[in-house]
């Protein structure tokens, strides 16, 4: 087709350059002169093109060179090794440095993975990745049994509604950005850059820098799409920060291969106050696994923050839910605490798990400082909790971190499986009743989760609580029970 083309072209050529000389209505000897020069240089264009063309065969059909054969030996498939063998892979936001670095090195190799619902994206080199993330989490609760009917209600809502991203550039720099829309409000959660590397072959760290989720409790630390009750336990809920799970600041985190410890200096949430100074609060936690064997594991842990109140952020009443998130009414209540100068929490995590069934027990308390003249209050709350996969499942424990991440179900529902089921159990305690109007409260509660996969899940559980309130609209003693449900998907 090319040599058609060309042999086309130069025939047009001929007749362009003979034109001039038609005009001026030539002898035939002149004409005859014009066609001979004209198919001359015809043929020698000829000659060359089908030198040319014989050349770029003889070049397509040689075989390969020995540097060419040995680097496409050289660029295995790339495959990405999940921190623990019960857990999805990571997403490049916490993909560890040599992960990357392997990933950097195979210029290559794979540019796009899927997993969790949506792919992950690197460029040839391994210099660039990118990760959309997400979460949609819907409930329904309805609550009965009560002496107050305002108490027995029926609700539904989004406990998350997320949209962001995530990514690096080389084996070092990182960053992630999410959005949560829920509850008809837009809400800046998590959103920081980051810096890994490693300090030997067994230990790395990282940098974070930006609006960040407190490493805080086991549950407290585990994200709202891994929790495997509907909601997080009082140790997680009450024992907290006054500006809750997120702040704006700096946090490093150590990792080994049994162990991690964080340390976080951190002010307001994002969209806090400015017209007076943040909030300053200094956080820590560290777990160990001192028994980690493929089938089983052992978890230790503890926590502890410190931090100075805003003269903005003074007031300290709490009112916190303990028959679910979606029952606005069922709560314990600190009644009104104002004065607040300082708070002081900490707490402690043991727990493991053997083959499918896991257990954990958690505890802490938080130390409130008033005004002058004032006596401190001390909030208290614990809970232990145990789950047990029925399909065989581990798990989904993330050493790395020392928390719950999405599970490996071996055989899901979209591959023509039964997915994987899990049933859960919860007691918790809380009391306030250090202060005179603080009430008391707990929640035992159980439950089963049914994965479709491991990003797709469905959640039930029954909770019979109980609350004492000494101050409020319900105040008293008060028993109820409060059915909840989820489907929930995370990519």
């Amino acid at each position: 087709m090319t040599s058609s083309f060309l042999r086309g072209g130069c025939a047009a050529l001929a007749l362009i350059a003979t034109t001039p000389a038609l005009a001026q209505t030539p002898s035939a000897d002149e004409l005859a002169a014009v066609v001979r020069a004209q198919a001359a240089e015809i043929a020698t264009l000829k000659a060359r093109l089908d030198k040319l063309e014989g050349q770029d065969i003889a070049r397509n059909a040689a075989p390969p060179s020995a540097p060419q054969m040995a680097q496409q030996q050289a660029a295995p498939p790339l495959v990405v090794t999940p921190f623990a063998p019960q857990i999805v892979p990571p997403g490049p936001a916490d993909i560890d440095v040599a992960q990357a670095r392997a990933i950097a090195a195979n210029e290559v190799g794979l540019k796009t993975e899927w997993g969790a619902g949506l792919p992950v994206f690197r460029s040839a080199d391994g210099v660039f990745t990118y990760k959309p993330r997400g979460r949609i989490l819907v409930d329904v609760s309805s609550t009965m049994g009560s002496r107050y009917n305002g108490r027995n209600t029926t609700t539904t809502g989004m406990r998350a509604l997320r949209l962001g991203l995530e990514g690096g550039v080389g084996p070092h720099f990182f960053y992630q950005f999410e959005t949560d829309f829920s509850e008809n409000e837009v809400d800046i959660v998590t959103a920081f850059m980051g810096w890994r590397n490693k300090i030997s072959s067994k230990v790395d760290y990282d940098v974070r820098v930006g609006h960040l989720f407190n490493d805080r409790a086991f549950e407290g630390s585990t994200g709202s799409d891994s929790t495997p009750f509907l909601e997080r336990g009082t140790v997680s809920t009450a024992i907290i920060p006054q500006r809750g799970f997120y702040g704006i600041g700096i946090m490093g985190r150590m990792f080994g291969p049994n162990w991690h410890a964080s340390v976080a200096v951190t002010g307001d949430r994002v969209d806090g106050q400015q017209a007076t100074n943040d909030s300053r609060t200094v956080s820590a936690r560290a777990h160990w696994n001192p028994i980690k064997t493929d089938r089983a594991l052992l978890h230790v842990g503890a926590w502890g923050f410190d931090e100075a109140l805003s003269s903005a952020a003074t007031t300290l009443t709490r009112s916190t839910v303990i028959g679910g998130r979606f029952n606005g009414v069922v709560r314990v209540s600190t009644g009104e605490l104002l004065g607040g100068r300082s708070t002081t929490g900490y707490g402690v995590e043991l727990g493991g798990y053997s083959g499918g069934l896991w257990v954990m027990g958690e505890a802490g308390q938080r130390i409130a400082r008033l005004d002058a003249g004032r006596s401190d209050f001390t909030s208290k709350a614990w809970s232990v909790s145990t789950g047990f996969f029925l399909t065989g499942e581990l798990p989904p424990y993330n050493p790395r971190l020392g928390s719950f991440g999405q599970p490996n179900v071996l055989d899901p529902v979209l591959d023509g499986g039964t997915g994987a089921i899990e049933l859960t159990a919860r007691y918790e305690n809380l009391d306030y009743t250090d202060l005179v109007l603080g009430g008391e409260g707990w929640a035992a509660t159980v439950g089963v989760n049914w994965y479709l996969n491991s990003f797709t899940r469905f959640q039930l559980n029954g909770i019979q609580w109980h609350s004492d309130n000494r101050a409020g609209a319900y105040t008293g003693s008060d028993d109820g029970q409060t059915i909840s449900a989820r489907v929930g998907v995370t990519f």
